[in-house]
C-alpha cells in the first residue's frame, strides 16, 4: 500500500478526541476540496508492505489506531490493513470523506464518515447510502465553512440524522468559519449536535504536519 506518513500524536477529532494515537495516512485521494489541510498526502508517499506498517504501529505505545488519508477506501490494501490492527487487539478509528461505501469495511472499525457541505465543492460525491451503512458506534461529520453551510448541514441533521445514534460532529472550517459563530448558531437554535475543535491545530499550529 502507498503511505504518506505514520505517526503517534495526541487525536485531534471525534468523540476520542485527547487520546493519544497512532495515525497510518494512506496517500491518494480523488476529492478536491476547497479547506483541505493535508493536500501533501494526494500523491507521493511510499509502498509499503501490510507486515511493515503493522511493525511501525506496533513501536507507539497506543492501543488506538487511525487509518486517515488522503482517502483510504481508494487503496484496496486498507481492507486487510483495517482486519489486521482489529486482530492485533486496536481500537481502529477510520477518517473517510463520504464518497466510498462503507459497506466493506469492518463492522467493529469506528468510522468518521464526512457528510461534504455545499462549500467543500465536493457536496456533490457523498454517498447517502453511508447513512444506513453505519454502526452505531460510527460518527458523522460535517465541516462548514459558511452560515450556509450550517443551514445546509442542520437540515440534513433533521432530515436524515435526527434520532440516529450516531454523534453527529459539526466542525468549523479552521481558516475560514470562527468557531465562536458555529458555536453561537448551535446555541442559538439548540441543536443537539457535537462542535468539534481540531485540537492538534491549537496545541501545535495549524499548518504543522506529523501531529
Amino acid at each position: 500500500m502507498r503511505i504518506t506518513e505514520i505517526f503517534f500524536s495526541i487525536q485531534g477529532e471525534s468523540t476520542h478526541a485527547g487520546e493519544p494515537c497512532v495515525f497510518v495516512r494512506l496517500t491518494g485521494c480523488s476529492l478536491r476540496c476547497v479547506y483541505c489541510d493535508t493536500k501533501y498526502s494526494y500523491a507521493g508517499g511510499r509502498e509499503m508492505s501490510l507486515e511493515e506498517v503493522l511493525g511501525i504501529v506496533a513501536d507507539y505505545p497506543a492501543t488506538l489506531v487511525e487509518v486517515t488519508g488522503g482517502e483510504p477506501l481508494e487503496q484496496e490494501e486498507v481492507y486487510p490493513l483495517m482486519a489486521s490492527l482489529l486482530g492485533r487487539g486496536y481500537t481502529v478509528m477510520l477518517e473517510t470523506g463520504g464518497h466510498h461505501s462503507v459497506t466493506r469495511v469492518p463492522k467493529p472499525v469506528i468510522k468518521i464518515i464526512d457528510i461534504k457541505c455545499p462549500d467543500s465543492h465536493e457536496g456533490h460525491t457523498v454517498c447517502w447510502e453511508n447513512l444506513d451503512l453505519a454502526e452505531p458506534h460510527d460518527e458523522f461529520k460535517f465541516v462548514i465553512s459558511s452560515r450556509a453551510d450550517y443551514e445546509w448541514s442542520k437540515t440534513i441533521y433533521l432530515e436524515k440524522l435526527r434520532g440516529k445514534p450516531h454523534p453527529v460532529l459539526f466542525s468549523p472550517a479552521h481558516h475560514d468559519l470562527p468557531a465562536a459563530n458555529l458555536a453561537r448558531w448551535i446555541l442559538d437554535d439548540g441543536l443537539p449536535v457535537r462542535l468539534q475543535l481540531q485540537i492538534h491545530k491549537y496545541i501545535w499550529g495549524a499548518d504543522i504536519r506529523g501531529v
